[in-house]
């Protein structure tokens, strides 16, 4: 791949994954703050289903944020492949990075810069998973339970 197609690639796909890591991020934090309230305000919290929607959603919550964390880690990544002049250098700091953390033994051949971002994308939509199972409970809990 050329130098400059490589890091604009690698750049793009790092700021892209920087704005996925946030908004779900974001609104979750947002939602779990006044969850309990509005469960309680229509008295959802006697019902049975409504507390345990309200589990779910927590627990999908630390999810969610979990795997913002892991996106914005591998944002970092690819930053750090995208400041190198090539494809091959580029994952060779990042596999020496990660060797170096204790994190991912040393492979003994980089892998190719659409590995990583196919890698990348699994990890993305089990966020994406994680975060329409937090939203269905949220709901669950707070907005469709009679009063």
């Amino acid at each position: 791949m050329r130098d400059e197609a490589h890091q604009q690639q690698t750049a793009a796909f790092a700021a892209m994954l920087i704005k996925q890591a946030a908004w779900p991020a974001v609104i979750v934090l947002a939602c779990d703050g006044f969850a309990p309230l509005v469960a309680s305000a229509r008295g959802a919290l006697y019902a049975p289903i409504a507390v345990l929607a309200l589990l779910v959603a927590a627990a999908s919550a630390v999810v969610v944020l979990g795997f913002s964390a892991l996106l914005l880690f591998d944002a970092l990544l690819f930053r750090l492949m995208a400041s190198h002049s090539d494809d091959v250098s580029g994952g060779a700091a990042v596999d020496d990075l990660l060797a170096r953390m204790r994190l991912k033994p040393a492979p003994s051949s980089p892998r190719a810069l659409d590995e990583r971002i196919a890698g990348t994308r699994r990890l993305l939509a089990r966020q994406r998973i994680a975060f329409a199972i937090f939203v269905l409970a949220f709901l669950t809990a707070g907005f469709w339970m009679p009063r």
